[in-house]
């Protein structure tokens, strides 16, 4: 798919905030609709529906893997079910790629050590501490990721696992993660397009609804044609990015006592 670069007037030291919310650019009516459907469909009722998705993945897909993040485990479809406002012919559609593509990927078979070349560099790790929301946090810092340094099916193993980490941090009763991505000291040597699509991607086909919000910290105006390009790609997910100073990421997502590293007071 081909994108224009349209070059705009600097927009001074940050971009302009976005607010975060799954259901971003619904009209409000949309909106209470699929929140009511969601709150009105009783656990007996949804768990028809996970049966029902049961036997269509057996009869139609009989060749998908079985076990976690396969064809019967039912915390997955579940997920899956929600994210299609329980429709069992779409979260059928969408669950079958996802298993193929955790299958195919290896996600259960992600290490620290399987990815250690990669995350040695400290580009992207999940922080010791929950936001003041209680998110699980996945931090990315932008100066250190250096393309073509490590093949770029390094990079997609470090992500995923990383994502597979945040989620594993999850308190009891809280599903999404936030994603802080650190643009300061960002260059073109650090531009990665095909990078940050890959991130959205797996949030968007393999994590549904998993995503929180993405803080793009202290983002250069060089980054501002990155994100031109990369935006339409992103469709609704362009939403749950927010530009923000390294001030705001501090003071409005963490204490003093849990605000990770590189965003301290210099």
């Amino acid at each position: 798919m081909a994108f224009q670069l349209g070059l705009r007037p600097p927009l001074g030291k940050h971009f302009k905030n976005f607010n975060s919310s799954f259901f971003s650019g619904k009209p409000i009516g949309i909106r209470k609709l699929l929140a009511v459907r969601l709150c009105a469909l009783a656990p007996k009722d949804a768990q028809k529906l996970v049966v029902e998705v049961k036997e269509k993945l057996e009869k139609e897909c009989n060749s998908l893997p079985a076990g976690k993040n396969g064809k019967d485990d039912e915390e997955l479809i579940l997920w899956f079910l929600k994210d299609r406002r329980f429709s069992v012919e779409e979260a059928v559609s969408k669950l079958t790629k996802a298993i193929r593509w955790y299958h195919e990927f290896g996600v259960s078979e992600l290490s620290e050590e399987s990815v250690r070349s990669a995350a040695e560099s400290g580009k992207a790790y999940v922080h010791d501490y929950l936001d003041v929301n209680s998110r699980p946090v996945q931090l990315v810092e932008a100066s250190k990721h250096f393309p073509g340094k490590h093949d770029f099916r390094e990079d997609e193993k470090l992500c995923v696992f990383l994502v597979e980490k945040a989620l594993s941090k999850l308190p009891a009763g809280k599903e999404q993660i936030l994603v802080i991505i650190d643009l300061r000291g960002f260059g073109t040597e650090n531009a990665d397009l095909r990078f940050l699509t890959f991130l959205f991607d797996v949030f968007y086909y393999y994590y549904p609804r998993r995503l929180s919000e993405v803080l793009f910290v202290d983002a250069p105006f060089i980054f501002q044609p990155i994100w031109q390009l990369a935006k339409p790609m992103l469709k609704s997910y362009a939403s749950l990015v927010r530009f923000c100073s390294a001030e705001v990421a501090r003071d409005e997502y963490f204490t003093d006592e849990t605000v990770p590293a590189n965003l301290r007071k210099r």
